[in-house]
């Protein structure tokens, strides 16, 4: 063989595998991914993950199947994909709970910021103070009244210890000043229907799970957690009104993935973001459900995390709350 058909070859051989790599990596994703979603069916996130989830898998070009791992308020789940292969297959729903937690524990066996790439915010919402039927109160002055009279008595829910549900009740405990007893579930809907049938007196948790109830007069809602009213029930007041300055609390829901993901693969995830998020059936779709779309570039959503864990390190230390 000549050394010119020998260059020839060679160079054939380059050029097809330059153009597999490439038709590999425009094919991403070429397989379903997993979202792993750190709390249980029926828990709000888990509601308003699979709306998106839905949409974003319609625009990401493949499948993206909703993996719950609900565990000591988000920590499991959160673990579990900070120790996934980063091949652009496995996504987390990073939210509030990964800057709470890191005030709460002496050690995590991960560092939420270091340990991800965070990509975008898709949803916020308020949480909602819910009580009882049965109980004789009207708003969060009766609540507080009725709550200094029976030190201890009454029971409140959450969806986990260190999750938002439970850090929002033992901030309101504080400033407050009542005493309530905490009663954690694995499953936030089955903290919607104890206190319903009574056993439990009252919670704190996302405005999406408990919203057909309240709609449905299963529950009565006392008051929402954002600086504003939500649009989904105006006659709700917030915090702020009835009483208690600058008691505001924003749940939200994001995309992370492991650290080490590709770029190409976190920009790919990224514009699958951004286009359904622009989808009206999506944004129709989180009102109904209780939640605002909430799109923001790489950039934005790593600002917004440094500032969301810096809020709740004074707001921890406020509680008192700390696990080991």
């Amino acid at each position: 063989m000549t050394y010119a058909r020998l260059v020839t070859r060679l160079s054939a051989v380059l050029l097809a595998s330059f153009a597999t790599a490439s038709l590999a990596a425009e094919a991403y994703p070429s397989k379903p991914g997993r979202l792993i979603l750190p709390f249980g069916p029926g828990a709000s996130t888990d509601i308003v993950g699979r709306i998106f989830a839905q949409k974003f898998s319609e625009a990401w070009g493949n499948t993206l199947v909703v993996d719950n791992r609900p565990g000591a308020g988000g920590v499991v789940g959160t673990e579990m994909a900070a120790r996934a292969v980063p091949d652009g297959y496995t996504i987390l729903t990073y939210g509030i709970n990964q800057t709470v937690t890191p005030h709460l524990y002496k050690k995590l066996p991960y560092d939420p910021r270091r340990d991800f790439i965070p990509i975008s915010l898709y949803a916020t919402m308020p949480n909602i103070l819910c009580v009882t039927n049965s109980l004789p109160v009207k708003n969060v002055a009766d609540f507080v009244k009725l709550a200094k009279a029976h030190p201890g008595k009454f029971k409140y829910a959450s969806s986990g210890v260190g999750a938002s549900p439970h850090l929002t009740m033992e901030l309101f405990k504080a400033v407050a000043g009542v005493d309530l007893i905490h009663v954690p579930y694995k499953v936030a809907s089955q903290g919607y229907a104890n206190t319903i049938s009574g056993e439990i007196q009252a919670f704190f948790f996302n405005l999406p799970g408990p919203l057909p109830h309240v709609k449905a007069g299963r529950l009565r809602a006392l008051a929402v957690t954002s600086a504003k009213r939500a649009e989904q029930v105006p006659d709700v007041p917030t915090i702020m009104e009835s009483g208690i300055p600058d008691f505001e609390v924003t749940v939200w829901q994001g995309y992370a993935v492991p650290k080490g993901t590709s770029k190409a693969h976190v920009a790919k995830i990224h514009d699958a973001m951004m286009k359904a998020l622009a989808s009206p059936d999506l944004k129709q779709r989180f009102f109904d459900a209780g939640v605002v779309a909430a799109p923001l570039t790489q950039q934005e959503f790593s600002r917004y995390i440094e500032l969301e864990y810096a809020k709740w390190q004074k707001a921890v230390a406020l509680s008192g709350a700390k696990l080991d």
